[in-house]
């Protein structure tokens, strides 16, 4: 994405905004064949500029390290919930397919994806068509093409696309006559997290040197972000993941954790790291307002 780092100041309070979607949901899932799936660009990661960077330090904090140094990314393979829970998110935007990621959390009306808030909303315009594809295979959807029924984003990012909340979140449509979290399981959600713990984020990067065929993950020590409110992470995952989840308490053998924050924006000049918002209570407010709907 291309949004400077004065994007950052705090934007005025407005109220959470429901957004309808253009397209009726039996038509969005049509739209979203498996050639098509695989042929839609990855959304960018939001990135600073190198002249926005400012006593940018050349490595993690001392009190971090050496968790946090970088450490690329690589196929999950560990089964567990999360190969279910989480997906890729399609959409529409200005005229071309692209992709993010997301992952269903529990909630009232165990219909409830947690994304970030460019893959709903960017350049002023919500998205359309858009769907949410648990558990997607190179093309495959296992567990069904959910629609939206509704996006949602903090109101600073709807504002403004204030980064430091950059939080989005998508209610589906039941497939089927089913619930999402029924068919495929929902991670936990938390908010007021501490910024330093252990953190597994995981993604669908479809950019160079990724693909978009397979789930991907990152894990480390968060610390405090350079040019944001958020927490950064050792990871090279690249477009294509915005809107991963990030876990604390996560298990490799249940595939279980506490979705805290989302993959967010990269700085330019330091490729291997990426950062979150931190989920505080705007974030809750965004999550309490979806589980609603």
């Amino acid at each position: 994405m291309r949004k400077p780092l004065g994007a950052l100041a705090i934007a005025l309070l407005l109220p959470l905004l429901a957004v309808p979607l253009a397209q009726a949901a039996p038509e969005a899932s049509d739209y979203w064949t498996p050639d098509r799936m695989r042929a839609a660009a990855p959304l960018d990661l939001p990135t600073v500029a190198p002249s926005d960077v400012k006593d940018v330090p050349a490595a993690p904090p001392a009190e971090v390290a050496p968790q946090a140094i970088p450490n690329g990314g690589g196929p999950w393979t560990g089964g567990g919930a999360v190969v279910t829970t989480a997906g890729r998110v399609f959409f529409s935007y200005q005229g071309r397919t692209a992709s993010c990621s997301g992952n269903a959390v529990t909630s009232a009306n165990k219909s409830t994806v947690i994304t970030a808030g460019h893959c709903v909303k960017l350049d002023g315009a919500y998205h359309t068509n858009v769907v949410f594809v648990p558990a997607y295979d190179n093309g495959a959807t296992p567990y069904g093409t959910w629609t939206a029924r509704a996006t949602y984003s903090t109101p600073q990012w709807n504002a403004s696309e204030d980064i430091n909340y950059d939080v989005g979140a998508i209610v589906v449509n039941q497939l089927d006559g089913r619930n999402l979290t029924d068919v495929v399981g929902g991670q936990g959600i938390a908010f007021n997290q501490p910024k330093a713990a252990p953190t597994y984020a995981f993604g669908y990067p479809a950019a160079d040197p990724y693909d978009g065929t397979r789930l991907v993950y990152c894990s480390g020590t968060t610390f405090n972000a350079f040019l944001s409110s958020g927490i950064g992470l050792g990871c090279d995952m690249t477009g294509g993941a915005s809107g991963g989840p990030w876990f604390h308490g996560f298990s490799e053998t249940t595939g279980t954790g506490t979705l805290i924050s989302v993959n967010s924006y990269k700085i330019v000049i330091l490729p291997f790291w990426m950062f979150g918002p931190y989920f505080g209570a705007d974030a809750q407010n965004l999550y309490n307002q979806a589980q609603a709907a």
